[in-house]
C-alpha cells in the first residue's frame, strides 16, 4: 500500500488535535526540526482501550505509520504492549521513499517509550 492510498481508504482515525481528556501519555512528545509526534491512551482495567495520537500535519507518512502503531497498540497490556516496526513498514511496502517511512518510524519508536519495538 502507499501512503497516499492509506490517507484514501480507511484514512487517519486516531489523530487528535490536542491531547484528549482522561488519556495518558504513552511516552514524551518528540520534536525533529518541523516534526512532532505524541501518542496517549485511555487505560481500562491494565489494557490499552484506546490510543490516539497528536502530530504536525505536515508529514502525511509520519501520520500514516503513527495511526496504524495507534490501531495495533489498542486492546494490549499496558504494561507489556508492543509493535513490530518491520510490520508495520510492511503496511507501506509500495511506498518509493523507504528511507523517509525508516525515519519517520524512528520519530514514533523515541514517542514510544513505554512500549517495547519488536
Amino acid at each position: 500500500m502507499r501512503v497516499r492510498d492509506y490517507h484514501n481508504d480507511p484514512g487517519i482515525r486516531f489523530w487528535v488535535p490536542e491531547p484528549p481528556q482522561g488519556y495518558q501519555p504513552l511516552g514524551p512528545e518528540v520534536r525533529e526540526g518541523g516534526h512532532r509526534i505524541a501518542f496517549w491512551a485511555r487505560v481500562v482495567d491494565g489494557h490499552l482501550e484506546d490510543v490516539r495520537f497528536t502530530a504536525s500535519r505536515r508529514c502525511r507518512k509520519l501520520l500514516a505509520l503513527a495511526d496504524v502503531v495507534a490501531e495495533r497498540l489498542r486492546g494490549q497490556p499496558y504494561r507489556a504492549c508492543s509493535w513490530d516496526p518491520a510490520a508495520v513498514l510492511a503496511t507501506f511496502a509500495d511506498e518509493r521513499d523507504q528511507g523517509k517511512l525508516r525515519a519517520r518510524l524512528d520519530l514514533i519508536r523515541r514517542a514510544l517509550r513505554c512500549t517495547s519495538a519488536a
